[in-house]
């Protein structure tokens, strides 16, 4: 049963809360702090084939209807999502038929879907970036790691805004893809590494969407939209049939109403003089024996 409080919404709203103030808007662009314009290219990062569908299948929606490019790019090759001993050799192949049933559904081209395939739960082997003469998939400009491919993808694709699951979920995959991509937001805005394509003019803005977990911290826009989005993305989803133990998270989208949220990251450089002031003597008492 859908929540009643989403019942009567006949167009998408978007609330983002500053400090004590609430915006809304019926637009991403009414409510969006850096909007581009026309400029405006939508990166978002899927562990699995499956988590940005669940995570945002309402924001790709609304991002198609205001014609911002999307691209989703899926790390691994989803060969330890197998339910059934007869999936287990043919599982890869599976699962990719029904992520671009998934995606196209949702309008986005074909050559917007990017696979990296890197092995299903063994991430920790390809942290990071190093040389590899071997005949690995996953190798660019003879390097393997997913720094090298992020970086890489980052360059050619030059995102204004990236989306990836949060930092807090509980699947190591997520937790490692989380790390990579952001130090790679960085590398691809350097000089480092330019066999791998022009830098970016700057790093995009970055936010996180909940898949499994909660966010780390409570998330600063909401995304509300007409009962027929969440039948779409129900949908959409509904195309990875092989996944069942997927079940109780459609049944979370689905009780929760259409509603979205997003939790934007800010990366902080570190400053010393922000310090200073901490440990002047204005600031503190004698010390007293």
């Amino acid at each position: 049963m859908t929540n009643k409080r989403h019942e009567h919404i006949n167009e998408a709203e978007f609330v983002r809360l500053v400090g004590d103030e609430r915006r809304t808007g019926n637009t991403l662009a009414s409510v969006s702090r850096h909007w581009q314009g026309n400029k405006e290219r939508f990166l978002l990062i899927s562990p699995h084939d499956d988590d940005v569908v669940l995570g945002a299948g309402l924001f790709i929606q609304l991002a198609q209807k205001e014609n911002v490019p999307v691209y989703i790019l899926i790390v691994t090759d989803g060969s330890m999502g197998y339910c059934s001993k007869e999936q287990k050799d043919k599982i890869s192949e599976i699962r990719q038929k029904e992520t671009y049933q998934c995606y196209k559904s949702l309008n986005i081209p074909e050559e917007n879907i990017i696979w990296l395939g890197f092995p299903d739960c063994r991430l920790n082997y390809y942290r990071g970036r190093r040389f590899s003469d071997s005949n690995d998939f996953t190798r660019i400009e003879g390097y393997i790691g997913l720094q090298n491919s992020f970086t890489y993808w980052l360059r050619k694709i030059s995102p204004t805004q990236c989306f990836l699951p949060t930092s807090s979920d509980l699947h190591p995959d997520h937790q490692i893809v989380h790390e990579e991509f952001l130090i790679s937001l960085f590398h691809a805005a350097g000089n480092i590494w330019p066999e791998l394509g022009d830098k970016i003019e700057k790093v995009p803005y970055v936010h996180e969407i909940a898949v499994y977990c909660d966010f780390p911290q409570p998330p600063k826009v909401r995304i509300q939209t007409p009962q027929s989005f969440l039948e779409r993305k129900l949908d959409a989803i509904a195309a990875f049939k092989s996944q069942k133990q997927i079940n109780s998270l459609v049944e979370v989208v689905r009780k929760s109403g259409p509603c979205e949220y997003l939790r934007e990251l800010n990366f902080k450089l570190y400053q010393p003089a922000l310090y200073y002031d901490m440990f002047e003597k204005k600031h503190h008492m004698p010390f007293i024996r």
